[in-house]
């Protein structure tokens, strides 16, 4: 279902920018570990614009769409796809809504429910560490031949016996300041969602009020279906 997939990639964005918002990086694997997991931790909010392109498996050209997020802990998300058409989401808590206007539906359902998992949730509730969804990998100098490498790769870890749908996640950090430009998500099934974010914003005190949904009146309500 669309918004399954568009919600298990939205969680795995919104957990790699809170948690590599970085000044700067250190050498070791081990250091830039908890560099990462130090800089989440103090990473209370975080807004911006994106760039999204989606490359489906057995499609020879890919679709792309732009708007804005923002996000703020404990745990409330909002993501806001503005073109070509809106489509709004937000998270509070393990609470999840997508919003459609032109369809003029509602679908609600809960954050563990639609990612099958509870690691999500602990991140956005600030009680999580990357290193215990992902196993980071760095590049070595031999392997890096260009700048368009990216600079980190992060490998799911297993989560009980739910296989994962997400395959690596390949970053690309600005040489100077180490911001996100890029998120590349490789899916199992083959599909490839790429990210370039633009005009991040950390900790700048953004009010509960701009990250809640109240229903419009005059919409269609459904739950998101149970499997």
């Amino acid at each position: 279902m669309k918004m399954r997939r568009v919600l298990s990639l939205i969680l795995c964005w919104a957990m790699v920018l809170l948690a590599t918002h970085a000044p700067a990086l250190a050498d070791k694997e081990g250091d830039v570990v908890g560099r990462v997991d130090d800089r989440y931790a103090k990473t209370q909010d975080l807004q911006g614009g994106f760039t999204q392109e989606t490359i489906i498996e057995g499609f020879e050209t890919g679709f792309q769409s732009t708007g804005k997020f923002y996000l703020k802990k404990p745990g409330l998300l909002r993501w806001d796809y503005l073109e070509p058409s809106k489509e709004h989401i937000y998270v509070d808590g393990d609470a999840v809504m997508m919003y459609v206007p032109e369809h003029q539906q509602v679908v609600k359902g809960t954050l563990t429910q639609i990612a099958a998992s509870k690691g999500p949730l602990a991140l956005l509730l600030g009680v999580g560490k990357l290193s215990q969804q992902f196993t980071v990998v760095e590049p070595t100098a031999a392997s890096k031949p260009s700048k368009a490498w990216p600079d980190l790769t992060l490998i799911p870890k297993p989560d009980g016996d739910t296989a994962p749908t997400i395959k690596k996640i390949e970053l690309q950090l600005s040489p100077d300041s180490y911001l996100i430009q890029t998120i590349t998500i490789f899916e199992t099934s083959g599909n490839i969602s790429r990210v370039h974010f633009h005009q991040l914003q950390a900790n700048q005190g953004l009010s509960d009020d701009l990250l809640k949904f109240t229903i419009p009146p005059d919409v269609v309500v459904v739950d998101f279906p149970t499997f």
